[in-house]
């Protein structure tokens, strides 16, 4: 356990970032998996309906420093050309 003051603040900031960091994440996640979802039951507009709310949340998160940009580029664009080659082949 902490013993100082400062390093009790710290401790209380570190639990609540962590807390926060993981409900981000998570999100983050589920909305990736709907995207997914939508590409595997070849459900084209569930797919475009997910991809367009998964990627601000990509976004903020970069923004935020949850995800590096590059990786939210990566999932944005994996998942679209995805959607792509499903709009294809439909």
């Amino acid at each position: 356990m902490p013993i100082t003051a400062s390093a009790q603040r710290q401790l209380k900031k570190s639990r609540q970032r962590r807390l926060r960091n993981r409900a981000g994440k998570s999100g983050l996640k589920t909305a990736i998996k709907k995207v997914r979802a939508g590409l595997e039951e070849r459900n084209r507009e569930a797919a475009e309906n997910a991809l367009a709310q998964a990627v601000p949340l990509l976004d903020k998160a970069a923004g935020k420093g949850l995800i590096h940009k590059n990786a939210a580029a990566r999932y944005k664009s994996r998942l679209a050309r995805q959607l792509l080659a499903l709009s294809r082949s439909s």
